[in-house]
Parts: structure tokens; sequence; C-alpha cells
């Protein structure tokens, strides 16, 4: 239904009336000061201050045996069986592997053969000599004749001596077809199996030393410009972060691992807990000297044309401003800021989200440093 016009004469008169009326024409417009006020933003800030902070490092690594050995055959020849696995546990006098012996065996019966010759000829030698030296004592032979017996004895003892080496000699060689660590350790790596022939020197296993243990890092070159604290480092266990020790730097290596694209470190542990065995993941935590820098927390970081930013309350004022930053780093719960941001300055660090530049705020409330 639409709705009845108002005539323009009614229009005219209902003007009229009001402007006829005294109680309508005395009643005042409010005033400028009396028009109701937009009410302040609320924040919370936080008086920006340098403070010593140290960093702290945070690196993921493994655990890996102080020493590795290389094993090896000190003799060629074809192997004839192996005895043990790769993470097997084995003793300094335990049999690894063992070759076909037949070469150093034909060498060990030449030279049992050589020295039972050079027996035969001594003895002969010896029965010489003793018959020219009771003739030599009757005046029968001559002092020719006696020489010489005494030469040929001396010569065949000098021929026993040396066959008794070569037989030793030929049974160390021997004794070198069976591959032993000589130490205590676990298998890290195999190299060669069974049937296969093998040079003296080359390397068939891989063994870890019992013993002590170390922590190894890739470090990004960087973190290595500054020097550290101190040189203890604290070692958990990431799968069980109940397992702690620590450590202390030994080495570092001098040159970029092209690999990785970082440097190694290998931290010495102080002690080893049994849960911390050869390949356990574990993390490392150090710092480094403390440096006077601003921190603020988390909430009070922003994104301003593409940069991270802060609100910044104008003491005189009583209004906001957005200013870049520039971050050092992040520390937990607060970000540590190279740039940007002047010791006193006032940083909004709740209430960010609805503000704009130049807004007056009240400031309800400061937090902590």
């Amino acid at each position: 239904m639409r709705p009845t016009p108002i005539p323009r004469g009614a229009a005219v008169g209902l003007a009229a009336l009001l402007l006829a009326s005294p109680a309508l024409a005395e009643a005042p417009f409010p005033a400028k000061d009396e028009m109701p006020k937009t009410s302040l933003a609320e924040v919370r800030v936080v008086t920006a201050a340098l403070a010593p902070v140290a960093e702290q490092v945070v690196l993921t690594g493994d655990i890996q045996a102080k020493f590795l050995s290389n094993i090896a055959f000190r003799v060629s020849g074809k192997i004839q069986e192996r005895l043990v696995e790769v993470g097997e546990h084995v003793t300094a006098d335990q049999v690894l592997a063992r070759l076909e012996p037949q070469e150093q065996q034909v060498n060990v019966d030449t030279a049992q053969a050589a020295l039972a010759s050079a027996e035969a000829l001594l003895t002969q030698a010896k029965v010489t000599f003793e018959r020219q030296q009771s003739l030599m004592r009757s005046g029968y032979t001559t002092r020719t004749a006696y020489d010489q017996a005494e030469q040929t004895l001396r010569t065949t003892q000098a021929s026993v001596e040396s066959a008794k080496a070569a037989l030793g000699n030929a049974r160390e060689q021997f004794s070198y077809t069976e591959l032993k660590t000589g130490v205590d350790g676990i298998i890290t790596a195999r190299n060669a199996e069974a049937g296969q022939v093998v040079q003296s020197g080359q390397t068939v296993f891989t063994l870890a030393q019992d013993g002590p243990r170390d922590a190894v890092f890739i470090v990004s070159e960087t973190l290595l410009a500054e020097p550290p604290e101190g040189k203890t480092v604290e070692i958990v266990l990431l799968s069980d972060p109940r397992v702690r020790t620590t450590g202390t730097v030994r080495e570092i290596s001098p040159a970029v691992d092209p690999s990785s694209g970082g440097v190694r470190v290998k931290i010495g542990l102080s002690k080893v807990p049994p849960e911390m065995s050869l390949g356990a993941a574990v993390v490392g935590l150090g710092r480094f000297r403390a440096r006077p820098s601003v921190s603020l927390p988390w909430s009070a970081l922003f994104r301003w044309q593409d940069k991270p930013a802060v609100w910044v309350v104008d003491p005189a004022s009583h209004t906001v401003a957005p200013k870049t930053v520039a971050i050092e780093r992040y520390a937990g719960s607060a970000i540590v800021l190279s740039n940007g941001i002047a010791p006193g300055e006032r940083v909004v660090t709740a209430g960010i989200q609805l503000l704009r530049p130049g807004q007056r705020v009240t400031v309800i409330g400061e937090d902590a440093r």
C-alpha cells in the first residue's frame, strides 16, 4: 500500500508552526565541546632498554666414537669366510674373517724344510770339527784343515739361525690369514665379502673403538665468527631429554664440509650415559658471550610496508606511529633487535590490531622488561 503524500500546503504550514513555537525556538543546538567523543584505544607498552643477552645455540648431531679404525689383512688373498656383522661388538682377539691359507701354508712348509736341511748340515759340521779338533791335539792333521772345519761349523750355525728366522716369518705370515682387531669395539662398516680377493692393507671392516665418545655437529660457518662464552656444551638425548651430559669442544674442522656446507665440530663427552649409544641423535646447547641488545616480546611485532615493525608511543601527544626494525634473532618468546628502537622508547605490546598511524591511545599498563 503506497504512503499518502503530504500536501504542499500542509508541509509549509507545519514549518511555520514549528518556527512560531516559542519552546522550539528557544532550544539551543549542542555546543562543539559537548559533541560525543570517540573512545581512545587502550594499549599496553614496554619501555625499551639495553640488557645483556646471551645467545643460545641449539644444534642437532649424533654420537660417534672418538677413535675409528680401518681393519685390513696384512697379506693378500681370497677371503674364505666372514664371521661378524655390522653392529656387532667384538673383542681384541676375536677372529673377524679368514683368508684361504694355501699360499702361506706352502711358505711355512718350505721354511720348515730349509730349517731341517740347515740343522742336518750343522750336525755334520759339528762332527767334522770335533774330529779335526781331536786330530789337532794328536798332531795328525794340519792347521789349515782344522781352520776349514771350524769355519764350516760357524757357517752352518748361521744358516740354522737364518732358517729359524725364515720359519718364524712364514708362521707369522700364516697367522695374518686370520683378521683380528687388536682392540675392543663395534663394527660400523663392512667393505668385503667371502670369496672376494683383497690386497694387503685394503679396508675390510671399520671399527668404532670402545671408550671415549664424541657428539658431532655440523655448524654454520657464521656461528664460529664470534667465540662462545665457554667451551662447555650441554648434550641432551633427543629421544629422552632426561638423559643429559656435558662435553667440551675437542676439534673444529679447518675446512667446510662440501656435502653439508657447514663446519664439523666434535664435542668430547665428559661422561657417556649408556643410553647415548653410537649413532644416537642428540641436541647440543651452548651459549655465546652476552651482548647489550634491545629485546621485545613477540606480541609487539607486526608487518608494515613488507618489513617487520612495531608501534611506538609518542609521550607528548600520546599518539602511535609505526617504526620498522631489524631483527637480529629470535630468542624463545622474545625478539632481539639489532636496529630500529632506541633505549627509552615505549613500544606497544598489546592492542596493536586496530591501531593506525597518528591514533591517540591510552596506556593501561606497562609490561616488565
